[in-house]
C-alpha cells in the first residue's frame, strides 16, 4: 500500500474575520474565539489552536473532502445571523519551522454561511500557533485517513473539450438540443465520468466552448 502523499499549499491572506484582525467585522475578538467554546461543548476541544484560521491555497487544483471527523449542524453561536453548520477533518500540517503538527480543516457549510465563502482551491485550517510564517509561505497538508483528494480542473476541462470534439462534429447542433443539467450529468456518467468533478458553471463553459469551436456557422 502506497504512502498517502503530502498536498503542497501556500498560505494566503484571509478576510481577517476569523482572527478578529478585520476592522469592519462585527466580531472584534474574531469568530473562532467565539465559536471554540461551542465546539468544545459538542465534543471537539480546539482550545490549543490559535484563535484564527490559516487560509491554504492549493491553486490551480481544488480540494474535495468527504467523511468529516465531526459535523455540527446549525450551531447558534451568534445573534448576528442564523445558525451555521460546521465540519472538521483531523489532518497533519507541515511547516518549515515547526515540522509536522496536528491540525484541523475547518469548513463552515456554504449553505448556512452568510458571507466570506472560500473558493474551492482554498481550505481553512485550525492549528497551534506556527513560528515565522507569512503570506506565500509554503506548507503541506495530509490526511492520514485518506479522505482528501485534489482535482486538476484545467486538465479536466481540456480533456472534456477534446472528448466532445468528434461527438459535436458528428451531431452538430443536435448535440446541444438539451440544456438540462441532470441530463448532461447522466450522459457524462455513461461516457466520460471523470468530468463529473466539474461543477455546473465549469460544464457550461466547456459546452459553450465546444459549441463555438466545433459547430458550423
Amino acid at each position: 500500500m502506497s504512502a498517502i502523499p503530502w498536498i503542497p499549499a501556500v498560505l494566503v491572506r484571509g478576510h481577517g474575520v476569523a482572527s478578529g484582525r478585520s476592522t469592519t467585522s462585527p466580531y472584534p475578538g474574531g469568530t473562532i474565539a467565539l465559536q471554540l467554546p461551542f465546539f468544545a461543548d459538542l465534543g471537539l476541544d480546539l482550545l490549543h489552536c490559535w484563535p484564527g484560521t490559516l487560509n491554504l491555497s492549493v491553486a490551480p487544483l481544488e480540494l474535495r473532502l468527504r467523511d468529516p471527523d465531526h459535523r455540527f449542524p446549525l450551531v447558534h453561536w451568534t445573534d448576528h445571523h442564523p445558525p451555521e453548520t460546521f465540519s472538521f477533518w483531523r489532518i497533519e500540517l507541515r511547516s518549515p519551522n515547526d515540522g509536522v503538527v496536528d491540525a484541523w480543516i475547518y469548513q463552515p457549510d456554504p449553505a448556512t454561511k452568510i458571507r466570506h465563502n472560500q473558493p474551492l482551491c482554498v481550505v481553512e485550517v485550525l492549528a497551534p500557533r506556527l513560528k515565522g510564517i507569512s503570506p506565500d509561505a509554503p506548507l503541506q497538508l495530509r490526511d492520514p485517513s485518506n479522505r482528501i483528494h485534489t482535482v486538476d480542473l484545467i486538465r479536466l476541462r481540456a480533456r472534456l473539450l477534446e472528448f466532445l470534439k468528434f461527438r459535436v462534429l458528428a451531431a452538430q447542433n443536435t448535440f446541444f438540443a438539451t440544456t438540462d443539467v441532470d441530463h448532461r450529468r447522466a450522459w457524462l456518467r455513461d461516457h466520460h465520468p471523470e468530468a463529473l468533478a466539474l461543477d455546473d458553471v465549469a460544464l457550461d463553459q466547456v459546452w459553450n466552448q465546444a459549441r463555438a469551436l466545433y459547430t458550423e456557422g
